[in-house]
């Protein structure tokens, strides 16, 4: 699972003229920045008003995934991009507004498995109906609530034309944006394991996606633990990969193309892939030392060599003692290369079919 900065969305719902909920969402962005720096969170706001979204229109149904509306189609690019929500919401009648019953219902997969906080205002019950109501929907779409909320009495915290809650609410909301961060990064696994470009893996619960920069410290973790007994079976620590720091490996996930296997984040397996005229270069393939002899290896080389196409040959390298990755290769089809073997490393190669 990768430690990516987490993208937060701060929904403001009431659309009322004059309404209190852009003060306090403002207040709500003020009081956490220093917070959301700390646990490196982006805070982002977003009015419902200004999504210019009309009463439900798609024809689709929103589980589907399908858009035909452009501004359906920017609300889902919002909310898909978003890794969790804190909802700034009055309530209506024991209810939420309207217009955030609508704005939840245009959509369905993209909030899944994300955590959602709420900031409630009204006048006696300081908006909690709004939010018990609200929990029964976003828990249907398979979001998570939070345990933490914020309940503002209109009396208590604004003053003339200005919002101001006090210490003990602000205390809360920044209870409330820890809370979420954790709910939002022990999640993380469901949510990547349902999107739409990651793969099932051989095993059971397991996915494959892109590796990037944000998944660096994750991959130097499993090249330490894979390679020193790769250093241990040659006779030398002159082995890149356990030199690398994150920033290194950082950058070269942003040059290759690499898929890593996970399983309720943790980084099980990686191989990266890059070509070179008609040769298609495979290295860093990796197993998590507990799980080899599982097929692991063998698949991700098949995902590899998938990538491979247009491509004459598929070439990878070893080292000369790694008798075991050697006998993977040539059950696989890889012959040694007869100039392939320098300074204790065996290059191999394997045709491709045209």
């Amino acid at each position: 699972m990768a430690t990516k900065k987490l993208r937060v969305l701060v929904l403001v719902c009431s659309t009322r003229p004059n309404a209190l909920g852009p003060g306090i969402g403002q207040w709500l962005t003020d009081t956490l920045a220093p917070t959301a720096e700390q646990l490196g969170v982006d805070l982002v706001s977003q009015t419902i008003g200004d999504l210019d979204l009309p009463f439900l229109d798609e024809e689709e149904h929103p589980s589907t995934g399908v858009h035909h509306h452009e501004h359906t189609r920017r609300w889902s690019r919002i909310v898909d991009g978003a890794d969790g929500f804190v909802i700034v919401t009055p309530e209506y009648n024991y209810g939420m507004p309207a217009t955030l019953k609508n704005a939840l219902d245009y959509l369905g997969p993209e909030w899944a498995w994300k955590p959602v906080g709420f900031v409630s205002y009204g006048h006696t019950s300081a908006g909690t109906r709004a939010v018990q109501h609200a929990k029964q929907v976003v828990t249907t779409l398979r979001l998570v609530p939070l345990g933490s909320t914020v309940a503002l009495r209109i009396a208590d915290a604004v003053h003339g034309d200005r919002v101001d809650p006090g210490t003990r609410h602000a205390e809360t909301a920044e209870g409330l944006l820890a809370e979420l961060v954790r709910v939002a990064r022990a999640l993380a696994p469901m949510r990547e394991r349902e999107d739409t470009a990651a793969v099932a893996g051989p095993l059971p619960g397991s996915y494959a996606r892109r590796l990037g920069p944000d998944d660096a410290a994750e991959v130097t973790v499993l090249q330490r633990c894979c390679w020193m007994e790769e250093a241990l079976a040659n006779g030398t620590l002159d082995i890149p990969a356990l030199h690398e720091s994150p920033d290194d490996v950082g950058a070269w996930l942003a040059e290759w193309d690499a898929t890593g296997l996970w399983l309720d984040g943790r980084l099980l397996g990686m191989v990266r892939t890059r070509r070179d005229g008609t040769d298609l270069h495979v290295g860093r393939l990796a197993v998590a030392p507990d799980l080899q002899g599982l097929g692991v290896g063998r698949w991700l080389l098949g995902r590899a060599e998938a990538a491979g196409a247009g491509c004459a040959r598929v070439v990878l390298s070893t080292g000369a003692a790694s008798h075991r990755n050697i006998a993977l290769y040539q059950r696989q089809g890889y012959a040694s290369l007869p100039d392939g073997q320098d300074d204790g490393v065996v290059s191999l190669a394997k045709p491709l079919a045209a």
